[in-house]
């Protein structure tokens, strides 16, 4: 079995949290009342990598805060992940620009491969937002793009959580046989 760290990451009050425990199958109770996440939860699941046959992986999803004042718990989150979620909400326009931001400090810096990550345009409840296309700088352009939704389609977004998984796992198995041929060579 697989073990993935995956950072979710994103501006404040973007909905990380609601699809942390949707992915997770963590149920809490919520009066629909924002709470912001106070640094960082970490939840601990079993998922099957969609496409991979029976495999599964051991996920590691660390719900980070979206607030600035928690930047210098950064390092400490990113080490050793495995791959980064970048959530935002598609109906704020500001998130698009911040998203830049997330993606330069958790995923450039540490010279993660595109496909360790992921953005998720999580539509809120009401949202009007289409499904397509989002003026998305260059450099998120080229990265893998779902959509969420949980009240309409929440086991499409499971999937599609699933299927990056498998994406962030072959990553991770073609990195240790790199340095794996490195040692012997």
């Amino acid at each position: 079995m697989f073990k993935a760290k995956i950072v979710l990451i994103g501006p404040k009050e973007c909905g990380k949290t609601a699809l942390a425990n949707f992915l997770s199958s963590t149920t809490e109770y919520l009066d629909g009342e924002y709470r912001p996440t106070q640094g960082v939860r970490i939840l601990e699941f079993e998922s099957h990598l969609e496409g991979s046959g029976d495999r599964t992986c051991e996920v590691e999803l660390w719900d980070c805060s979206g607030d600035f004042k928690f930047e210098s718990c950064w390092p400490a989150l990113m080490k050793d992940s495995s791959g980064v979620a970048i959530t935002f909400n598609p109906d704020v326009p500001t998130h698009l620009k911040e998203i830049e931001t997330w993606h330069s400090v958790f995923v450039s810096s540490q010279g993660l491969q595109d496909s360790q990550c992921l953005l998720i345009a999580h539509h809120k409840p009401g949202s009007e937002a289409e499904n397509g296309r989002l003026p998305l700088a260059s450099t998120l352009g080229k990265l893998q793009l779902i959509h969420s939704n949980l009240e309409e389609e929440p086991e499409d977004v499971r999937r599609a959580f699933c299927r990056y998984l498998g994406t962030v796992v072959n990553a991770m198995s073609e990195s240790r046989e790199r340095e794996e041929m490195s040692i012997i060579s």
